[in-house]
């Protein structure tokens, strides 16, 4: 991202309403993306002094332009206008980078086990046992090639693993996963590893295809930048297993949280769906709603009962948008197997009082309703899912 303006960075400059921006004790501040994944980037100012990180925190927008000259979006809904905070909402493990790039157990440099030669014996069984010595980049990297050429000549270029274990961070060079998938599709392909089905699978087929979901409410998404239509026209929020302090970090820093205020204000009721009393439901949730763990499709099931019995159920929306909706009302209703999924056949299973799962539903059929999952629930990046 790049150094920052007016070296040295922010010393003294003032912003139009008086406010000082100082990196106090530092020789120069540098600007970085610390998002993980996330869209633009998250940008923090980081302060160092002696080629060290002294510390980490947020950009402030309006360090060097007003905000006239900023023109920033707003929302305006029912009488009362959103404005955006004038500092990045960095993420927690943002502000504490420092610790991770100065952590004693940091491996800063390639290792090899001190028994192990690529050329003689490997000694596999000492695995775990035997201790390691430092090698060059240039050693480690020609080892790498020499493997992966070894394995794809003896075995093919199938039994290669290419392991992708995140969606990488904002400020490094490979795409998400990784640059290693675009390399072995020059050696003929490999095997993939993205976190296959427990992280992936699961929640983007799952959770968004069948459940019917908000993706990432606020998350900068084509199917989840729904804030505004939120706030314009949602009459009910339901956040299903979803912390909006902690769920929707990578993407969207702490704005959703932020956004619980607003939602509050302008007369937005909020349910949290959740095991746990997490933050948001401990602050913005008018009614929150204590489910045990992986019972959640029980609780779902006896709202679908409740809309089949009592007519509530938009039938030319399914008809124009689903199929399998008489399958599904054959289960639903115990056709299938003889057991009509009532709230109380849910309650005992996912300890949701019988008369708050009618009401729910009731509610739900009866206004405008937005569900919000941001990471959590159907995708399983929150606690208890």
């Amino acid at each position: 991202m790049g150094r920052s303006p007016n070296r040295p960075a922010f010393d003294g400059d003032l912003t139009p309403d008086g406010k000082t921006f100082t990196n106090a004790g530092a020789d120069d501040t540098y600007i970085k993306g610390m998002a993980l994944g996330g869209h633009g980037a998250m940008p923090a100012c980081i302060d160092t002094k002696d080629g060290k990180i002294l510390r980490i925190r947020p950009l402030h927008f309006d360090w060097k332009y007003d905000r006239e000259q900023l023109n920033p979006w707003t929302i305006e809904a029912r009488g009362k206008t959103w404005r955006p905070t004038w500092r990045v909402g960095l993420a927690p493990y943002s502000l504490a980078y420092k610790k991770r790039v100065y952590s004693p157990n940091r491996i800063k440099y390639p290792l090899k086990r001190v028994d192990w030669d690529p050329d003689g014996e490997r000694n596999p069984q000492n695995r775990g046992k035997s201790k390691y010595k430092r090698i060059s980049w240039e050693e480690a990297i020609d080892i790498v090639a020499k493997e992966v050429t070894r394995i794809v000549e003896i075995y093919g270029s199938y039994a290669v693993l290419a392991q992708g274990d995140g969606h990488a961070e904002s400020k490094i060079v490979h795409a998400a996963h990784g640059c290693q998938f675009e390399l072995m599709k020059l050696l003929g392909g490999c095997t993939y590893q993205i976190r296959n089905p427990d992280s992936w699978e699961g929640w983007y087929w799952g959770a968004k295809h069948v459940w019917g979901m908000d993706d990432s409410a606020g998350a900068m998404f084509p199917i989840a930048n729904l804030v505004k239509d939120i706030a314009e026209n949602t009459d009910l929020l339901l956040n299903w297993g979803y912390d909006t302090e902690t769920t929707c970090w990578a993407y969207v820093s702490g704005m959703t949280s932020m956004m619980g205020y607003y939602w509050t204000e302008i007369g937005i009721p909020q349910v949290f769906i959740c095991p746990d009393l997490n933050y948001g439901a401990a602050v913005h949730a008018d009614k929150w709603i204590p489910v045990l763990p992986n019972t959640d499709a029980a609780l779902q099931l006896a709202i679908i009962y409740m809309w089949l019995t009592e007519d509530t159920w938009d039938k030319e929306y399914v008809a124009t948008h689903a199929v399998g909706m008489e399958k599904v009302a054959d289960y639903v209703l115990g056709r299938e197997d003889g057991i009509p999924k009532t709230p109380e056949w849910a309650s005992e299973k996912c300890g949701v009082p019988e008369w708050t799962i009618k009401a729910l539903a009731r509610e739900w059929a009866s206004k405008v309703t937005t569900v919000a999952h941001s990471l959590g629930g159907g995708y399983i990046r929150s606690a208890y899912s």
